[in-house]
């Protein structure tokens, strides 16, 4: 049965919403201590890495093949690179938050900002591929992996002592592409078909740029911080591998 337009949206709007669940424990979170801040950086970057070897690498490659994505990956991480490098010469202010707490954190929702489009292009081009179950179940999976990524917007931010419920509301915002992007792609299946692979390798090396010049970097201050925060860096990787490989399908 072919899925309407209607339904695409309705279950591209739910997974954006679904962000904001794994950041609803940070509002009732009050203080966060510096040792557990630079650990939550650890754990955002981890779950950062998973999702994009579970998420976006492995299906990009089993759609597209490798050369593609590779492409994506390069590309994203050059973005990413100039990005970086352009906001570091800038005076910046989010919210109270100046300097290099702003850059880190706007390069945060920019990141998961991209990472939300090719899924919303997938979403699209599920429901639009005439097969309903098929968008069904892939609106369920990127629900699902979408509650810890929404916990890895959340962490960092509130790391930064952004308050809970700002942080809430910039997560469901960084899966707002999802929406944006599933209605171009349901109406024009055939045109952005050969696009995802790229977009795919795009978040993705984008995701992984990020995690290595800035979340890694963050939580390593200390020698007595150092295996404190792989622990948690392992912890957001495994948490994420396990919701998309046993949860999602």
């Amino acid at each position: 049965m072919q899925a309407t337009l209607l339904e695409t949206t309705i279950a591209a709007l739910i997974t954006v919403l679904a962000n904001g669940l794994g950041a609803i424990p940070f509002i009732f979170i009050k203080d966060f201590p510096e040792r557990w801040a630079r650990a939550g950086w650890a754990a955002a970057g981890g779950l950062m890495l998973s999702a994009s070897i579970f998420n976006l690498i492995m299906p990009g490659v089993q759609d597209g093949g490798i050369t593609p994505v590779a492409v994506g990956i390069m590309l994203g991480a050059l973005t990413m690179g100039m990005t970086s490098r352009w906001l570091a010469n800038h005076d910046l202010n989010f919210g109270e938050l100046e300097g290099a707490g702003a850059r880190r954190i706007i390069l945060v929702l920019s990141t998961l900002f991209i990472h939300s489009f090719p899924e919303g292009l997938a979403i699209g081009v599920a429901f639009g591929s005439g097969e309903a179950g098929l968008g069904v179940l892939m609106a369920i999976a990127i629900a699902i992996h979408n509650v810890p990524e929404g916990m890895a917007v959340a962490l960092p931010l509130r790391a930064e002592g952004v308050s809970g419920w700002k942080s809430t509301g910039w997560a469901i915002f960084s899966g707002v592409p999802q929406l944006v992007a599933a209605i171009p792609a349901y109406l024009a299946v055939r045109a952005f078909r050969p696009i995802l692979p790229y977009a795919f390798g795009f978040a993705a090396g984008a995701m992984i740029f990020l995690v290595l010049s800035e979340m890694i970097p963050e939580s390593r201050a200390t020698e007595q911080q150092r295996l404190f925060s792989a622990a948690s860096g392992m912890f957001g990787f495994l948490t994420m591998m396990v919701l998309q490989n046993v949860l999602a399908f």
